[in-house]
């Protein structure tokens, strides 16, 4: 269960358990089992690729067992760093309106001030300068973790990513990363149901185009695994209200990038031979009640209810359910990312078709990793990371 071992001392003790039992009997269990090519998890994965992946499955498991390994920076406070800026990003009560505010009221949450980190090309500043330069490019970043973990300060696995994407393109030299508020429930306080998170990314968004003063068309939406799902949220939501009379919203970006986006959270796509299902060599968990990824589910959903995720376009934009009644008219270029090896693989081909079948293959760009885990480029070990930055590349371009 997840933060089954987060109090002390507890946590200590399952933590000096699992890390003495990992190096001196999963790790040699491990390095003779793959030694043996019939028994690594996929037939393309060299030893030293199924070793890492059982690695970082085993890291995952344990983290989400304890709570994390110690404090990680949130929405509190901007928490220095030697390659970002932290900065502070007001919340924008006076941008929402129709189901957004309806389903603020339902969760009792609230705009408020958050931190953003600024991310920008080696031997350069990290905050564009005043005014932005014409023409200049921009990502807005929102990190994966299920809603409940991670974080979008340099310290955390996404970050990888953020560094990644600024030395593809001369015109796209930085990028923002949102520290939006993550949802919890039981064993820890309910804090920050849907649709905190998309608050959060709407007042990142607002930022960019009415603080700084990026044109719309010049921003990058990018999320990866939860992120994703965060970033075509906050995209659904420019575009269905952007004619509002009773606000005035930034317009839609230019492009929106998907990294193994997390775009069911209904149970529309675990059936008997699915991926969410068969795909074990993944290092996100199984869907059993008490994992990981049914934890960030009831966290996330709260006072909703997991049946929300079955008629929600926001937040199960790729669910086979009629009942979501999702299209993407007037969506952005979009450029998605799938691993052949992950749970998600599945919902993200349907999304993939959903989106093609509305906007028309000229305009989503989609790249399939063989044999990849869920969210490779957090993981720049991964050796499917140099093809698919050159894939965003191209597409950059």
């Amino acid at each position: 269960m997840v933060h089954e071992y987060s109090k002390q001392p507890w946590k200590g003790l399952y933590l000096a358990f699992a890390v003495l039992v990992t190096l001196f009997v999963r790790l040699p269990v491990w390095a003779v089992t793959y030694a043996f090519p019939s028994a690594l998890p996929r037939p393309t994965w060299s030893w030293r690729h199924a070793m890492a992946v059982a690695l970082v499955r085993r890291v995952t498991t344990t983290a989400a067992l304890v709570g994390g390994f110690g404090p990680v920076p949130d929405y509190r406070a901007i928490t220095p760093a030697k390659d970002a800026e932290g900065v502070w990003i007001d919340g924008v009560p006076h941008l929402i309106t129709a189901e957004l505010k309806v389903w603020s009221t339902l969760s009792d949450v609230e705009p408020f001030r958050i931190p953003g980190y600024w991310f920008g090309k080696k031997d350069s500043p990290h905050m564009p300068s005043s005014p932005v330069q014409p023409g200049e490019k921009v990502f807005i970043f929102f990190h994966g973790g299920g809603y409940t973990l991670e974080c979008a300060h340099p310290v955390g696995g996404p970050a990888n990513i953020v560094r990644a994407l600024i030395k593809l393109n001369s015109h796209t030299p930085r990028a923002l990363a949102v520290e939006y508020r993550l949802s919890s429930t039981h064993p820890l306080p309910d804090r920050h149901p849907f649709p905190t998170a998309l608050l959060d990314a709407l007042a990142g968004y607002n930022y960019l185009v009415s603080v700084v003063g990026y044109s719309p068309r010049d921003i990058v939406v990018v999320g990866d695994s939860a992120g994703g799902n965060l970033a075509l949220a906050l995209v659904r939501y420019l575009i269905e209200n952007g004619s509002a009379t009773e606000v005035s919203l930034p317009g839609p970006p230019g492009s929106l990038l998907l990294l193994s986006p997390w775009t069911d959270l209904s149970d529309s796509h675990d059936t008997p031979g699915s991926s969410s299902l068969t795909n074990a060599e993944d290092f996100l968990d199984d869907l059993a009640k008490g994992s990981f990824i049914s934890y960030s589910k009831q966290a996330f959903l709260g006072p909703h209810g997991l049946g929300m995720a079955s008629c929600n376009r926001y937040i199960s934009p790729a669910s086979l359910y009629p009942s979501v009644g999702v299209h993407f008219n007037g969506f952005p270029r979009t450029f998605i990312t799938a691993g052949g090896a992950e749970r998600l693989f599945d919902q993200i081909r349907t999304l993939k078709d959903k989106m093609v079948a509305d906007m028309g293959a000229d305009k989503v760009t989609y790249y399939e990793a063989t044999d990849t885990i869920h969210d490779w480029l957090a993981f720049p070990w991964d050796p499917a990371c140099p093809a698919t930055l050159m894939a965003i590349q191209q597409w950059l371009a």
